[in-house]
């Protein structure tokens, strides 16, 4: 058993991946013990061979297909032998004195079901701390502004700046560090979830189960953000498209009864009138790739709809649980 097992799912993500290796492998620490996992989701361009060549002491797996960030995360987690899981993106690029402290703040206190750190892009601006998590009374803009403002008083008190350690709802996927203990506990991460909102969700069951998220600030990772889920048209709208349908899976995951019905009506109806007169904006303006994208969000949104209907489950269709 080594102390942490660092977890990377990768879709063709090789320019970045290669410099997240790149710092992984020059660590030749004394102070932790820990094995790294590539899971690629069946990338198919060829580089596969060409990336475990060129990294010999990193362990890649390939998936038996492209079965999303979930799925990829336990398909890592279950060939680790490790007391702790790093789980990382691939355009993110982390330090050996960062994976220690993420290490030392988990083990010192057995609580935290799961820590993070935190983010900074390439002009080490800090990504976003606070998040919450979706509610009805976050559901929409005029929603979230007045839950905003009623609660800025107690965030601000709760997110202070002086603060080494802060406790968000949800951290996201993109650094995940957890015991084998907590994991086990939970289950792992929900695979009914092809692409987004999986962090969400885990982040959910850990505090359900009565541990906390915690937000390290005296360590801190490197993360590019968007390498490789945005390629062309027909793949940005697929991505935007699984924002959508991860809004109704973690909501019929963790809502009940007449909520769970009212929400996931008004998300239904809402995102279909939106995406409706989007697309006719895009059939309009065609020529332009940024509105043009619409078109296919809303015919990739309204098969999701019939097949949900037909089907009765809001799992992704994308996602390995999905019933066929």
């Amino acid at each position: 058993m080594t102390d942490i097992a660092i977890v990377i799912v990768n879709y063709k993500s090789w320019d970045a991946l290669g410099e997240c290796l790149e710092a992984l492998s020059a660590m030749d620490t004394n102070r932790f013990t820990f094995e790294t996992i590539v899971v690629d989701n069946c990338s198919g361009d060829g580089k596969y061979e060409t990336f475990a060549s060129r990294f010999p002491n990193i362990r890649f797996i390939g998936n038996t297909g492209n079965n999303g960030f979930a799925n990829g995360c336990n398909f890592g987690a279950n060939a680790a032998h490790s007391n702790y899981y790093l789980f990382l993106n691939p355009d993110t690029v982390a330090s050996e004195e960062a994976i220690y402290t993420l290490w030392q703040t988990a083990k010192n206190n057995p609580d935290f079901g799961i820590v993070t750190c935190t983010q900074v892009d390439a002009q080490h601006k800090k990504y976003k701390e606070i998040r919450f998590f979706p509610s009805l009374k976050t559901l929409f803009g005029p929603f979230r502004a007045l839950n905003r403002a009623m609660s800025k008083e107690t965030v601000q008190g709760d997110f202070s700046n002086d603060k080494a350690i802060v406790f968000p709802d949800w951290a996201t996927g993109a650094v995940i560090f957890m015991s084998k203990g907590w994991y086990d506990k939970i289950s792992g991460w929900n695979e009914k979830y092809w692409l987004y909102f999986e962090d969400v969700d885990i982040c959910k069951r850990v505090i359900d189960q009565g541990g906390k998220v915690a937000l390290i600030r005296n360590a801190s990772i490197l993360h590019k953000h968007g390498g490789a889920s945005r390629i062309n048209i027909k793949t940005k709208a697929l991505t935007k498209t699984e924002v959508l349908i991860s809004q109704h899976v973690y909501f019929n995951e963790h809502t009940k009864g007449f909520e769970r019905m009212l929400i996931q009506f008004l998300l239904l109806f809402t995102l279909l009138l939106e995406k409706t007169l989007l697309a006719i904006l895009g059939l309009v303006f065609f020529f332009i790739p940024k509105l043009k994208v619409n078109i296919f969000i809303f015919r990739n949104l309204v098969l999701y709809y019939v097949s949900a209907l037909s089907k009765g489950t809001w799992t992704s269709p994308r996602a390995p649980l999905y019933t066929k």
